[in-house]
């Protein structure tokens, strides 16, 4: 054997790429629902009139109330467009069971490893982050990099926002829907379903990784952190290849977004120097060596597998 035999055949009888589109439509679309349902569920815990919400959450930074339901907001949207509503795509028209994304075992040292990685790989992604953020558009395109400039402002000002926690229960309400809730819905959608699909479309898991990758990091709508989003989705792509469970790329990206809200949780309490959210690069050197650590770490995650599926 010479390759992975990892590949999910999720359709029979029902075009794989056409599957795929229609799976990523209805998550964003889904997702603005599930968004605007959660929103309504806390309209009775809001001291004011709905029209008064509508203009407290167009400048949440004056209105210190709603950063709770914007949480529920956003919680209700994942759950609603990149759980509920794919899962059942997935029993009622692909007719298949959920448990055909855990089928492989995992073990505790690949689970070991994937922490490991990610850790590993946020010192080299720095350098990309660094270098994405201070990117300069050619002049035809000054229009657009004024306006994806803007934008990136406007998040990073909502990120300040989300992360001033005022006690434990905004702390762990973050927590739930960053680094839990975020990570198990966005895996499924671009790693479980369009890479599965997309490859059983193109045959090629190359095309389909980078692929969802793309389109994982174009939703955010960031695009001055586009390329460093970009690979971190290529990287949980493999990891989910190799492994063949989508348990795998979910602790990814839950370490990810957890390492990074306890990282600026620590600093905005003055417990630590380092800023994560601080763009500029960690040293060449330093890089160099995570990307060596990094690669072994790849390296032998693969090969962990490999020699399973030989065996």
């Amino acid at each position: 054997m010479n390759k992975f035999d990892n590949n999910i055949h999720l359709s029979t009888g029902v075009s794989s790429l056409g599957s795929a589109i229609f799976i990523f439509v209805l998550a964003l679309l889904g997702s603005l629902l599930g968004s605007v349902i959660g929103m309504m569920l806390c309209v009775p815990f809001f001291q004011g009139s709905i029209t008064e919400l509508t203009t407290a959450l167009s400048n949440p930074q004056a209105y210190p109330d709603v950063k709770l339901i914007l949480y529920v907001s956003q919680a209700f949207g994942t759950l609603f467009g990149m759980v509920c509503l794919p899962l059942l795509y997935l029993k009622f028209i692909l007719k298949r069971p959920i448990s055909i994304f855990f089928n492989k075992p995992v073990g505790i040292q690949p689970v070991v490893l994937t922490v490991l990685i990610v850790l590993s790989f946020m010192m080299v992604n720095a350098l990309f982050i660094e270098w994405n953020a201070n990117l300069v558009f050619p002049e035809f395109l000054k229009g657009f990099e004024q306006w994806a400039r803007a934008k990136e402002d406007q998040m990073a000002e909502m990120t300040k926002f989300l992360t001033q926690f005022d006690g434990y229960t905004e702390i762990i309400l973050a927590f739930i829907v960053i680094a839990v809730i975020a990570p198990i819905g966005e895996e499924l959608v671009f790693r479980g379903f369009l890479q599965s699909l997309t490859h059983n479309y193109t045959k090629n898991i190359h095309v389909a990784i980078w692929l969802s990758a793309i389109l994982f990091s174009t939703i955010h709508m960031q695009f001055f952190g586009f390329v460093p989003r970009l690979l971190l989705g290529a990287l949980f792509g493999y990891l989910y290849y190799w492994s063949g469970n989508l348990i795998v790329p979910i602790l990814a990206h839950l370490v990810n977004n957890g390492f990074t809200l306890i990282m600026v949780l620590l600093a905005k309490k003055e417990l630590i120097a380092y800023d994560i959210e601080n763009t500029d690069t960690v040293p060449l050197p330093t890089v160099l060596i995570f990307a060596i650590i990094t690669t072994g770490l790849l390296v032998y995650f693969r090969n962990y597998f490999f020699r399973r599926q030989v065996s």
